[in-house]
């Protein structure tokens, strides 16, 4: 665990990339909002969605720009801190934001047809799973920091990209898996959603603590960085999976059982 990282050979030319793809989602987003005030100013569209929006792209452009993002290559910590706003907070408010659901209410019928057969079809639902996107987002934490993959990773000029690419994919699925407004025609119900985000909780604090013991880590970077670094992964993943639940609590609508319960009643009569 002890050492100094590997060097990096050069960088991968994504950073020039960030912010206009940053910008561009925010103005493509806010655009597609007003679209749907238009066409139904009686519904509308929520305001706090779109803060939850440019919420998720502000995190975002904190941990993809520097000093954060060079600053990455060499710190632990800096690493932990990029991978707790690419891949838990910025996911949670990107998926908070519902951005299929606007997408629905814009496009055009046939368009909007098309997308929601690929929100049925097989390979969506098993992505759209709990399990599935629990294995993706944290089981993955754990071939990260416990092979040599991570230091691999750090010594190829787009395996930074690549990681935040999975870190962002993963959490966004993960979140929307839990806790997602978005429709997800696969979802299971609320306490199956639950059981999965306490998987998920235990498992992140245990990689945390084996990371801060140093067990099977390969990590080579100074025994403090990476304790530190695993402090921040354990009580950050904390606060973000917590926000999680509390999504999930908000988002949650009871399965309506009216009919049935009368029906039971008129046959107990």
């Amino acid at each position: 665990m002890d050492g100094a990282h590997p060097a990096h050979h050069g960088a991968f030319a994504v950073g020039p990339l960030v912010l206009p793809l940053l910008l561009a989602g925010g103005v493509g987003y806010l655009y597609a909002a007003h679209r749907a005030k238009c066409r139904n100013p009686v519904q509308g569209w929520s305001s706090w969605r779109s803060a939850s929006l440019l919420a998720g792209l502000a995190l975002l452009a904190v941990a993809l720009l520097p000093p954060l993002e060079s600053a990455a290559h060499s710190d632990f910590r800096v690493h932990m801190a990029r991978h707790m706003l690419i891949g838990m907070y910025a996911p949670l408010a990107l998926v908070l934001a519902a951005p299929v659901t606007l997408l629905l209410r814009t496009l055009p019928p046939v368009g909007a047809r098309r997308v929601t057969a690929v929100l049925h079809s097989p390979p969506a639902r098993v992505l759209a799973h709990p399990s599935v996107a629990l294995l993706l987002s944290t089981g993955s934490l754990a071939l990260l920091y416990f092979t040599p993959l991570y230091e691999a990773a750090l010594a190829h000029p787009a395996g930074h990209p690549l990681m935040d690419a999975h870190f962002l994919a993963s959490g966004c699925l993960f979140a929307h898996a839990v806790a997602g407004p978005d429709p997800a025609p696969a979802r299971p119900g609320a306490p199956t959603r639950l059981v999965h985000l306490g998987g998920a909780i235990a498992v992140h604090a245990l990689i945390a603590q084996a990371i801060y013991g140093g067990f099977l880590v390969h990590i080579h970077a100074p025994i403090d960085e990476v304790r530190q670094g695993a402090e921040l992964m354990y009580y950050a993943g904390d606060i973000a999976e917590l926000l999680l639940a509390a999504a999930l609590v908000a988002t949650w609508r009871p399965e309506r059982r009216t009919r049935p319960a009368r029906a039971r009643m008129r046959e107990a009569a």
